[in-house]
């Protein structure tokens, strides 16, 4: 029998572990910070319902100065979005320095920068960004070597952000991205993969539901009781719509030369109004089912590694464009700053 010094300072060690262990986990889970609303809270107020809601980290779309003062000190992990419209200003490397010294280096140390999603859902079969696609890798490359040349290579990493949308096959073992996409984003994953820097995506079960005929609805809110789709070229199975659509794109990495890039969820969500299935209910289903998903488990094409994911959004944001259900994403209410969904984080 082991001595009482010996099992209390066992129990000691496993008081500290555990607890790191719950940060850990808890750190997977990020929220998406938009700002297309009239009826907003301020920058420093939605910072504060960060931190008293304990989310770690933040996806912020623009270098929102007011933002990023009110960030100083909170070590909130930030993605900072190059947003489309600049990326060609970035061609000229003294741009991206300059960019990197105004936006980052300004706030470095205070602020938790983490990732830099230089352009976000480029396509080129869609008009609304098909113009910025020569546009994504130079300035990728442009923004990654000013930041290696402030130092925070080891800290900061580049990439951008693209979709599911860009991506077909089916089972996900069969992924890849369009035919009609590889020369844009073939190259941009050979540059993630060298630099061993991640790939951001922008997943929606919601919206690939809403394309399905005859879609399975518990499948896509992560209830299915049974295994919905067998893999049979990996023996994979999956029983979340999330799972597939994250491991269909997996595979259309590697197919593009980038086998051991990782990938960050940068956005995924569910709509509490505008559209089918688009209620109050199902969108809570859907958050806390991915929050509990994404601390405790990876993919079936990834099982030990755990997904890092952003939910999409902070604030229901009713100046938003495109669909109905694009203003009702929100997990806060913007007037009241009360939580739709109780959701714990």
């Amino acid at each position: 029998m082991a001595s009482l010094s010996y099992m209390k300072a066992i129990v000691l060690l496993l008081g500290i572990l555990v607890p790191a262990f719950r940060i850990t986990d808890a750190q997977s889970v990020g929220v998406c910070y938009g700002r297309n609303g009239n009826n907003l809270p301020s920058q420093q107020a939605t910072v504060d319902l960060f931190k008293a809601n304990r989310i770690e980290k933040m996806r912020l779309y623009h270098p929102d100065q007011a933002a990023l003062q009110a960030l100083r000190g909170t070590n909130i992990e930030v993605i900072l979005d190059v947003p489309n419209p600049d990326l060609q200003s970035l061609q000229d490397p003294a741009a991206a320095k300059t960019w990197v010294q105004n936006n980052i280096q300004s706030y470095t140390p205070g602020v938790n920068f983490r990732y830099i999603a230089v352009g976000n859902e480029v396509d080129p079969s869609n008009g609304g960004t098909s113009q910025f696609v020569n546009y994504v890798l130079p300035a990728m490359r442009n923004v990654h070597d000013a930041i290696v040349a402030a130092g925070l290579q080891n800290q900061i990493k580049v990439s951008t952000a693209t979709y599911s949308g860009l991506t077909t096959g089916f089972p996900p073992s069969k992924g890849s991205f369009h035919d009609n996409a590889r020369g844009f984003i073939d190259p941009i994953i050979q540059f993630l993969a060298q630099n061993n820097l991640p790939l951001l995506a922008n997943i929606y079960p919601y919206f690939s539901y809403l394309g399905t005929p005859q879609g399975n609805l518990d499948y896509a809110l992560f209830r299915s009781p049974n295994v919905v789709v067998s893999d049979p070229d990996s023996n994979r199975q999956y029983w979340h719509l999330f799972d597939a659509l994250l491991d269909t794109i997996y595979s259309g990495v590697e197919k593009s030369g980038g086998p051991n890039v990782e990938i960050i969820v940068s956005e995924s969500g569910w709509p509490s109004d505008g559209d089918r299935e688009a209620t109050v209910e199902n969108a809570r289903t859907y958050y806390q089912n991915l929050i509990t998903h994404a601390k405790r488990n990876g993919t079936p094409k990834r099982p030990d590694k755990l997904v890092q994911v952003y939910l999409f959004a902070m604030y229901d944001e009713n100046q938003k464009g495109g669909s109905e259900t694009e203003k009702h994403f929100g997990l806060f209410d913007p007037t009241s700053q009360q939580s739709k969904y109780q959701l714990s984080f």
